[in-house]
């Protein structure tokens, strides 16, 4: 599943980050936490290697 917006893709990568241990946890804040916790690292690489291209800066509520 790719991500929907820029956001998205942008906290799918830090929590990436964090679940190969390149950066600490604790530096993990809001939706790159949550998805940190609740995705698995296959999941989350789908996510970070979105194409940025098209998407919004941010996901539109509906």
């Amino acid at each position: 599943m790719p991500a929907t917006s820029k956001a998205q893709q942008k906290a799918a990568g830090a929590a990436l980050s964090a679940k190969r241990g390149d950066t600490s946890k604790s530096e993990l804040k809001g939706a790159s936490r949550e998805m940190y916790d609740s995705m698995s690292e296959k999941q989350l690489e789908e996510f970070a290697a979105t194409k940025r291209k098209g998407l919004p800066a941010k996901k539109s509520g509906n």
